[in-house]
């Protein structure tokens, strides 16, 4: 014999108990991971995308700091002052003479920040970074 508190309990047991019990058939769930799996790659190839931008503008960073710090600097720049880098015959040189001013080879104009880190104001009218930093983007 059965105890009747075992039949009550099993009477709200949230799977079927018996073989008389209705067969169990499982979601389709195909939509449901399909959608996930589409979701999830767009949101992922986006931070990628983000993340290679970031990636490639730090480096461009690094390339031009890397390139003012190597000129010859002939006095001490002073944070916030925009300064003027040039291509020289016997390498770059940074100056304070505006390119307006002095037909050399104009390759950035540049400012110094708190940091002690260069911002690139502007690239000179017929420079390549690419050609310069020798990287292809």
């Amino acid at each position: 014999m059965t105890d009747p508190e075992t039949v009550t309990s099993r009477a709200f047991l949230p799977y079927p108990t018996s073989t008389l019990s209705p067969p169990i058939i499982p979601n389709d769930l195909s939509s449901f991971k399909s959608r996930g799996i589409s979701e999830v790659q767009r949101d992922l190839q986006q931070k990628l995308r983000e993340l290679r931008e970031q990636y490639l503008a730090c480096i461009d960073h690094f390339n031009w700091n890397k390139l003012v710090y190597e000129a010859s600097i002939q006095f001490e720049p002073v944070v916030g002052q925009t300064y003027f880098l040039y291509a020289m015959s016997r390498g770059n040189m940074l100056s304070m003479i505006a390119p307006s001013e002095w037909k050399q080879r104009h390759l950035a104009t540049v400012r110094l920040n708190m940091d002690r880190q260069w911002k690139v104001e502007s690239i000179g009218e017929d420079v390549k970074p690419t050609e310069l930093f020798g990287t292809e983007e």
